[in-house]
């Protein structure tokens, strides 16, 4: 009977051991509730994922297409390795500072038809999967073209989508478009066309059903690879990876990538849950990625005063940027950003004068440049400074000379190879003559935060300056405000330009768009958004429209954080996140309908303590009151249609 049991065990183990190296494999997180299991479908090669035994994505297609071979199919499985990998690592410009790493390791190899090695690495730790390929050749090939891949996402068929879809290029505003400046889609199901028949930019959420979230976006993007995007999605929910348009960047560079061999892909991203905490709270865009130079400096963040998001390109004039030194001054900020046109309205010898008045003030300036000098027909200078290497290192030494802080630099032309590079080359000159860097009209940030140590932030968001421009963002504001923590912002600083507290959206507040929130709203957002550098829509007007309480909200509110935990909220309805600087808690809500809401929420980190609230008066305006949590941590919340609330304590 012993050795029936015996026998009966080892054929198991042996037909477990030769299905599992032969067909299938599976890796889980360290908790145990995610598990992925990959192997060859025939000669093809698969990966599914679920969460607490719930599918989440089906078996989904991977392999690359090169110029040394198909790596898409007829491959030949060889061999699995599997190791965990932990990292503690510190960020001083994100949600949070610091991270503790742990995530489990299976790298699958395969040989294709000319015996080259593909390996596909899976990283998987709570909540969070990255998968990367990396190509070995057989013999003394040095480089190789990947033309595509075969990487695919199959959401189940009744998942629904929160996804932006992607532009056409050479379209919108002088050709500027892509830009990643889309409205998203709301609970639609997938498979849905997109309005451009292109397809949809990362980060994509699905909604799968009761079981949970799936959000998947890619880090790791430089100079070696193309920003990539979702393609347009079958009725039953398959999303497979796209490479650039053949049109972006004004035609100019390749739709794929040259690398050098052996290679190593981008990552792409998963982040899993049964609610929306671990999307919000992601860290995995930073998670497998490390710091590609040395900082010259310690780039310091901070918030800034920008008179163009309201008085817009009549406002670049030398005395009314003094107005906003002052204002920055008051408010305790560290920063003034001037916008485009300066070296024509104000010009360079009066910059210099600019620079020196906000050094008297302990304010450091930012200046606006054109990324261009033939992608697109946008017409603002300064232009044809950033996009070559010598006149770039000539102006940026200047700058430095001057005492400048860092640029913002815009109207970028795609997600090329080509491109990548531009934004790498201004980064790493930026950093040798200690200039930090925001980009506009631009491609979404992938892991830069760490990758690049004078990276601020990136607009790749329909953002505030729309609320200026049409009365229709003014209102639907409030909804875009609860989609962007969920999407976004959760995989990388955003620079919307929050916190507007005129009352019309113009210098005189007689004309121009009406804002439809409250100004508990508004402030809410200094905290709701996260961007390193926060350029914030007030004015000096609201010096003295404001209550001081207010202005000393301004005074002290972080732009980065050293911790942030999801509250409670859904997207398009509303959204409840609290942050830690230090040991002071911020905790934000919004409001994104147009109806009156009471939210009960449970704010364990404040339990027992007494809170500031600033909250929604029956005008409008901020309140000010002291509060306290119940017993159990709980507190409701009274939020106004399209109104917020703000709390914070020690």
């Amino acid at each position: 009977m012993k050795i029936n049991k015996l026998w009966m065990l080892l054929a198991c183990l042996a037909g477990f051991t030769s299905f599992s190296t032969a067909q299938q494999v599976s890796v889980k997180s360290p908790d145990g509730a995610l598990d992925v299991i990959s192997g060859l479908n025939g000669d093809t090669p698969y990966y599914s994922v679920t969460y607490n035994g719930k599918v989440l994505i089906e078996n989904s297609p991977l392999g690359l297409k090169t110029s040394i071979g198909d790596f898409s199919t007829k491959l030949k499985f060889l061999s699995e390795s599997r190791q965990t990998v932990e990292d503690s690592y510190t960020l001083d410009r994100a949600k949070v500072s610091k991270v503790d790493y742990k995530a489990e390791e299976l790298t699958c190899v395969y040989e294709n038809a000319a015996n080259d090695t593909l390996k596909i690495i899976f990283r998987v730790s709570n909540n969070d999967l990255a998968f990367s390929y990396a190509v070995h050749p057989k013999g003394k090939k040095t480089n190789c073209l990947v033309y595509g891949e075969n990487t695919g996402f199959k959401l189940p068929a009744y998942a629904t989508t929160f996804i932006t879809q992607q532009s056409p290029p050479m379209e919108g505003w002088e050709k500027t478009k892509p830009s990643y400046e889309e409205e998203y889609t709301n609970d639609e199901p997938v498979g849905n066309p997109s309005p451009n028949g292109v397809g949809y930019t990362f980060p994509a959420l699905f909604r799968i059903g009761t079981d949970g979230w799936v959000l998947i976006s890619e880090t790791g993007v430089d100079s070696k690879y193309v920003g990539s995007r979702l393609g347009e999605g079958s009725k039953e929910g398959l999303y497979m990876l796209e490479f650039p348009q053949e049109g972006e960047n004004n035609s100019i560079g390749a739709t794929y990538a040259a690398m050098a061999l052996p290679l190593q892909t981008p990552w792409r991203t998963i982040t899993v849950g049964e609610t929306l905490k671990p999307i919000v709270e992601t860290t995995v865009p930073y998670d497998v990625v490390k710091p590609l130079y040395e900082p010259s400096q310690v780039y310091k963040m901070g918030r800034a005063t920008w008179s163009w998001i309201v008085w817009q390109d009549n406002s670049i004039n030398y005395e009314d940027q003094i107005k906003f030194v002052d204002l920055a001054a008051a408010l305790n900020f560290e920063y003034v950003l001037v916008d485009n046109w300066w070296d024509a309205t104000i010009g360079r010898d009066r910059i210099v004068d600019l620079v020196n008045y906000a050094k008297t003030k302990n304010i450091g300036i930012l200046l606006w440049y054109n990324s261009n000098g033939y992608w697109n027909d946008a017409p603002q200078t300064p232009q044809d400074r950033m996009d070559s290497a010598p006149a770039r290192k000539k102006e940026m030494a200047w700058l430095q000379s001057i005492g400048v802080k860092g640029l913002k630099v815009d109207f970028f032309g795609g997600d090329k190879q080509e491109t990548m590079k531009l934004y790498e080359d201004i980064l790493s000159d930026a950093n040798e003559y200690g200039l930090a860097i925001t980009f506009h009209g631009c491609t979404l940030p992938r892991g830069w935060e760490r990758m690049y140590p004078n990276f601020v932030t990136s607009e790749a968001v329909l953002a505030s300056e729309n609320l200026v421009f049409r009365q229709d963002a003014c209102d639907k504001y409030p909804f875009w405000a609860t989609i962007y923590p969920y999407t976004r912002n959760a995989v990388a600083a955003m620079d919307f330009a929050p916190v507007f507290l005129n009352s019309r959206l113009s210098r005189t507040q007689e004309n121009g768009t009406i804002r439809r929130t409250t100004d508990a709203f508004e402030l809410a957002t200094a905290v709701l958004f996260v961007s390193p550098v926060q350029h914030f829509g007030v004015t000096p007007n609201n010096l003295d429209e404001q209550p001081d309480y207010v202005l000393d909200f301004l005074r002290k509110v972080p732009a980065v954080w050293d911790e942030t935990v999801f509250i409670d909220g859904y997207l398009g309805k509303d959204c409840v996140i609290a942050r830690r600087s230090g040991d002071t808690w911020y905790v934000v809500a919004v409001n994104g309908e147009y109806t009156d809401k009471k939210m009960k929420v449970a704010l364990p980190m404040l339990q027992g303590k007494e809170i500031t609230l600033l909250y929604d008066e029956k005008d409008g305006k901020a309140g000010l009151k002291k509060v306290k949590t119940d017993k159990k941590g709980m507190i409701e919340l009274k939020l106004s249609a399209a109104g917020g609330a703000v709390l914070f304590a020690k």
